[in-house]
């Protein structure tokens, strides 16, 4: 998922942060569609689910880089960086779709929506980007909110919930590295690329390995996963290109309650009520920390 913004000096106009809203929760309905097909694929091994999801994902990626000319250059100084995006990257992606096939898809999108409370603890590691206060309350809040969906007293009946926190830390730490790669200058629609094809290559061996056939509806279940995918991430690409982070970002939690919906619609999956009070302190810290950064830059 790329998130490069063209704002980083001048805030958006109206038009612009209407429109990059509607691309966020057009990413996030994706993205909510994309764990809910990989769940009614069956019981099919975790890395014949990835590998299908971004396979059809890097055809898609593809066209923009032939379309606009762009070409599959890396920047020399990115090149370390995009690996690790893509090896964290793929690694969240392995865990979150692990995490759907045991929790509620509802519990493992929201525990894959910390990335970006990871994403500030690993810039700083990454770029030396320090957090302020309000940051790091955000942090310990959206934690203590993983906690009751995690319920870790229920001892192996959480070894899923650890495996999804794990999902959201490699994508939060992939953010942190796309956004170390854009003050580089590399192109959004390379990232893309190249962390489709690097997931493809990943779990390929794993795949041959583990391989078990599928009928037409997985397939077709699988297909619409990576189409959801990549609609989803070129949406998300646009909105940050519109707006900055702090204006538009709350609105990505979205997918929380669309992934509930579906759940609840065709799954017949209700959250208990720890994992009600988890959404709702990990939100209210995503709406804290947004509310805070827009009133900051009006200042």
């Amino acid at each position: 998922m790329v998130q490069t913004s063209k704002h980083n000096n001048s805030a958006p106009t109206g038009k612009e942060l209407r429109l990059a809203i509607i691309h966020i929760l057009i990413s996030a309905l994706c993205f909510a569609f994309m764990t809910f097909f990989v769940r009614i694929s069956g019981d099919l091994p975790t890395m014949e689910k990835a590998f299908f999801r971004n396979f059809v994902a890097l055809f898609i990626a593809v066209y923009p880089l032939v379309k606009k000319g762009t070409g599959f250059r890396v920047v020399e100084k990115a090149k370390a960086s995009m690996f690790l995006r893509c090896l964290f990257g793929t690694t969240g992606l392995i865990a979150n779709f692990w995490a759907i096939d045991h929790l509620g898809i509802a519990d493992a999108n929201m525990l894959n929506k910390l990335s970006p409370f990871f994403a500030i603890i690993m810039s700083y590691f990454i770029m030396k980007e320090i957090p302020n206060k309000i940051d790091w309350l955000c942090v310990i809040l959206a934690f203590s909110g993983a906690l009751f969906i995690i319920k870790p007293g229920l001892g192996f009946a959480s070894l899923p919930a650890l495996v999804g926190l794990y999902g959201g830390f490699g994508a939060g730490t992939a953010y942190a590295y796309v956004h170390k790669m854009g003050k580089l200058g590399q192109p959004g629609p390379t990232i893309v690329f190249y962390f489709s094809l690097f997931s493809c290559l990943l779990t390929l061996p794993f795949m041959i390995a583990q391989w078990k056939p599928m009928t037409l509806w997985q397939l077709g279940c699988l297909i619409m996963a990576g189409i959801s995918a990549a609609i989803a991430q070129f949406n998300i690409t646009a909105a940050y290109q519109l707006a900055p982070a702090k204006s538009i970002s709350v609105f990505d939690y979205t997918q929380v309650i669309f992934a509930a919906i579906l759940g609840f619609l065709f799954l017949s999956e209700i959250p208990d009520i720890f994992s009600f009070i988890g959404y709702a302190v990990i939100i209210f810290a995503a709406i804290f920390k947004w509310e805070y950064g827009r009133r900051t830059s009006e200042q």
